[in-house]
Formats: C-alpha cells, structure tokens, sequence
C-alpha cells in the first residue's frame, strides 16, 4: 500500500534548479530518504522504501550525498580500532 502525500512547492526553486516538477518529486523523496536515514529514523531497508529504490541502489546512493553507510560515529569508530 502506498500513500499520496502532496506538497504545493513555489516555481522558482524548480526554476533555479532547471527540474521538471516529476524529477524534483523524485530527488525529493531521495532526499528526504537520505536524511531520514542520516538521523538514524528509519533503516537502510525502509529508507530504501522511501526512495523507492532497492536497498543496494540506496546505499551505493549515500555517497552522491556524502552520507556514510556505516552507522558509526567518529568516537565509537575510533574505540573499534583501539580495541582491534
């Protein structure tokens, strides 16, 4: 099941941006997939739902917006390798 969420955007980002309304949309629902996942509020899975793409195109897709696929933070990171 799917749902229909409208947004009324103003033209001028699609504008400035030079995006047609459905590629914008796209990128849109991209984005917010990225972010959602970025704050740790969804998986990689539903975020991959979200952006309607499979879960590997998802995370092949951070890296477009420097987005790590690692749920690591610097500190916990840096921990794993002193206790290697």
């Amino acid at each position: 099941m799917t749902v229909t969420i409208a947004l009324q955007i103003p033209e001028e980002p699609l504008i400035s941006l030079k995006a047609q309304p459905a590629a914008f949309a796209r990128e849109m629902q991209m984005l917010a997939a990225v972010k959602l996942y970025e704050l740790g509020k969804l998986s990689s899975g539903r975020a991959a739902q979200l952006a309607g793409v499979t879960r590997v195109e998802f995370l092949l897709a951070l890296g477009r917006y420097q987005v790590s696929p690692f749920a690591l933070d610097a500190e916990t990171l840096a921990e794993d390798v002193a206790n290697a």
